[in-house]
């Protein structure tokens, strides 16, 4: 018997005009560093300004990391394959990439979930808001524990955390009470 095994996956869909190719490229790398400059802005603001130290940003927090982290899981290596136009990737890359991209997506759908659940308390029953966030926060903070080690990779980029903090006035009064500080402290 004559068996072949795949070692390797050959990436379709790149443009084969070198010009077309340098476009894409700086389009893709400049949504991807603008994605994370501002997931990464949301992370600063919630985690610097008291005002924004609540339940609901700290899910924002770390559904901006799960951004970050699922960007990162497929735009560096789409770049790195425009530039050096290998579109090969290995059997085990093609597998760790997408174990990576089905647990990012599937953790974001749980953060979406718990922050929909979140603010269905906090509007529609404040009486037991607080105690409930409370034990749900501190065991949800227990098995983010345990699974923090395995966030540090990405996938496509999303604008769910500029759609949930920058139509909120307190997050625009901490991003301008910030710029302010910023720039005051580089003119003195």
């Amino acid at each position: 018997m004559n068996h072949t095994a795949i070692t390797e996956f050959v990436l379709l869909g790149l443009p084969d005009d070198p010009d077309l190719r340098i476009v894409t490229f700086f389009f893709l790398l400049i949504i991807y560093v603008l994605n994370v400059t501002g997931k990464l802005n949301v992370i600063t603001l919630s985690l610097v300004d008291s005002h924004l130290q609540t339940p609901v940003y700290f899910f924002l927090q770390n559904f901006s990391f799960l951004e970050i982290s699922s960007a990162t899981v497929c735009i560096p290596r789409f770049l790195g394959t425009i530039i050096t136009r290998d579109t090969t990737i290995s059997n085990n890359n093609c597998a760790a990439q997408l174990f990576f991209f089905i647990f990012l997506e599937v953790t974001e759908f749980y953060i979406l979930t718990t922050m929909s659940y979140d603010r269905y308390f906090a509007i529609c029953k404040p009486l037991h808001y607080t105690t409930i966030m409370n034990r749900k926060l501190c065991s949800l903070l227990a098995s983010l524990t345990k699974g923090v080690a395995i966030l540090n990779t990405s996938v496509a980029p999303r604008p769910h955390p500029f759609i949930y903090t920058m139509r909120n006035q307190q997050v625009k009064q901490a991003f301008n009470g910030a710029a302010h500080k910023v720039v005051f402290s580089a003119i003195k």
